[in-house]
């Protein structure tokens, strides 16, 4: 169940939402104009929060999941995004490579697809491309092209990523502590005119970072493997097929999708059909449906099993969660 609310600021140019969920599915619906899907990869009860305050040119956000997520979408159209991983133990995967010291997760007018960690936080700041394009042509700044148009870890300076973590830091203490600050129009101009400046300081020295050949030629397979995965629609297809088609046997395979994603190639599709079932079940309001039609359109023949996978999975029975959208109906 989510959890929201808007918080008013006094002028209508500002405001601070905040939401929490015990959903996956509601809490990517809490994220706004962002044009995102999220599945649950790894098991267990799912806790996310999102936290975002919207200012005249900027919006700036924190967003914490519990559980390994993949992540797919838009931030919206013509969107520049900067995000940085924010005291996660484990690796955010995205394009083969992790994110970790002065790399950065940008999105510049781009598709996203990622996989976060379990236990993760990212906190970022999202613009417009058009007003990031007007300030880089007025200071001069030639903008590194390499980087639009793909979501990208990029190697950035150092001195400006910190000092953009440190607005961050500031940012959320203050949300936490003094949202009151917001509603003085010197405190967010001044605001707004330090994390751009710090973009602008950034973006010159972004190259995105190289993964290697090796570790190139492993996405490209996972690449193609999970496009397999993600377009067979209601049809369900199996592992092996999914191995014939990329001319890769199931070990190479699996090392492929431990170095990429973070996970087995087995787990992670079972995963996103375990996903794609409770959607089918949260929106049948109908008597008619039953579970076990729905899993099996879905791939799952073995119904007992089924049924514990996605207890394991969702902290909750398949029957369960088919009840409450008949409740809700």
């Amino acid at each position: 169940m989510a959890l929201s609310a808007t918080l008013p600021i006094q002028d209508s140019a500002a405001s601070l939402f905040q939401a929490s969920s015990t959903d996956v599915d509601e809490h990517c619906a809490a994220l706004g104009r962002w044009r995102l899907s999220y599945d649950q990869i790894s098991a267990g009860a799912f806790r996310g929060s999102f936290t975002q305050l919207s200012l005249p040119r900027v919006d700036v956000f924190r967003e914490i999941t519990s559980q390994q997520v993949r992540q797919y979408g838009q931030l919206g159209a013509d969107s520049f995004g900067i995000g940085l991983p924010w005291d996660s133990a484990g690796e955010l995967s995205c394009n083969g490579t992790s994110a970790s010291g002065a790399r950065v997760l940008a999105s510049i007018d781009a598709e996203i697809d990622m996989c976060t960690p379990k236990a993760f936080e990212l906190r970022g700041v999202v613009a417009s491309t058009v007003l990031i394009a007007e300030l880089a042509a007025r200071l001069g700044i030639e903008l590194p092209r390499t980087v639009w148009h793909r979501l990208q870890l990029i190697e950035m300076a150092e001195a400006p990523v910190a000092r953009l973590r440190t607005h961050l830091a500031a940012i959320q203490a203050t949300i936490a502590t003094a949202p009151e600050t917001f509603n003085h129009l010197a405190a967010r101009q001044a605001l707004e005119d330090a994390l751009l400046v710090e973009i602008m300081d950034m973006l010159p020295t972004a190259r995105p970072s190289d993964p290697g050949r090796s570790a190139a030629a492993r996405r490209r397979t996972v690449d193609r493997a999970r496009e397999l995965m993600h377009g067979s629609g209601d049809r369900s297809l199996s592992l092996l097929e999914v191995c014939k088609v990329v001319g890769a046997s199931p070990r190479k395979l699996g090392y492929c999708f431990q170095d990429v994603v973070g996970t087995s190639p087995m787990h992670y599709w079972r995963a996103m059909r375990l996903n794609r079932v409770r959607r089918d079940l949260k929106r049948a309001g109908g008597i008619e449906t039953s579970v076990y039609d729905v899993a099996v359109q879905h791939g799952f023949w073995h119904f007992s099993q089924f049924s514990l996978d996605y207890k394991r999975h969702f902290s909750e029975k398949p029957s369960e969660t088919l009840r409450r959208a008949r409740l809700a109906a």
